[in-house]
């Protein structure tokens, strides 16, 4: 899984033109499922990206997690990050993995994290999406299982 880790105060997801999802402050996170990429890379994203230490203490340091500051999760699909723009003009996909079994990782990665108290708000799998948040920091990280 490739995936891009943002701070934000606030971000929100529309699908279609109709609302998905809304968080307050927390992280936005755009995730593309590689091919060959299964529940070892689910546990480890589930594992890792609650824990990071990037909300500041009261001294302003990178020193709490999403875990300590009560925040939530935006979760949005997004299998462009498994572009490879290395040759040619477009970008090709083969780095990404079908449709189907990434949509069943990805909600498993989600749910997950659901199940252990993480407040989760989702993009829609396969669709056109709007996504704006209010980057805080701002502070980006990307993050890959392998």
């Amino acid at each position: 899984m490739r995936i891009v880790i943002q701070r934000v105060r606030s971000a929100s997801v529309t699908s279609e033109g109709r609302p998905a999802g809304a968080i307050g402050p927390g992280l936005l996170l755009y995730i593309g499922v590689a091919a060959g990429d299964g529940e070892t890379d689910v546990k480890r994203a589930a594992d890792k990206i609650p824990a990071l230490r990037i909300f500041p203490d009261a001294e302003g340091k990178m020193n709490r997690s999403l875990l300590d500051v009560g925040g939530e999760i935006l979760a949005v699909s997004q299998f462009t990050l498994l572009g490879d723009c290395a040759h040619g003009r477009r970008p090709g996909f083969s780095g990404a993995e079908a449709p189907d079994r990434a949509e069943a990782l990805y909600l498993s990665l989600v749910d997950t994290w659901k199940q252990r108290g993480v407040p989760v708000a989702t993009g829609v799998f396969r669709t056109d999406m709007d996504v704006s948040s209010v980057n805080w920091g701002p502070v980006t990280f990307l993050y890959e299982t392998r």
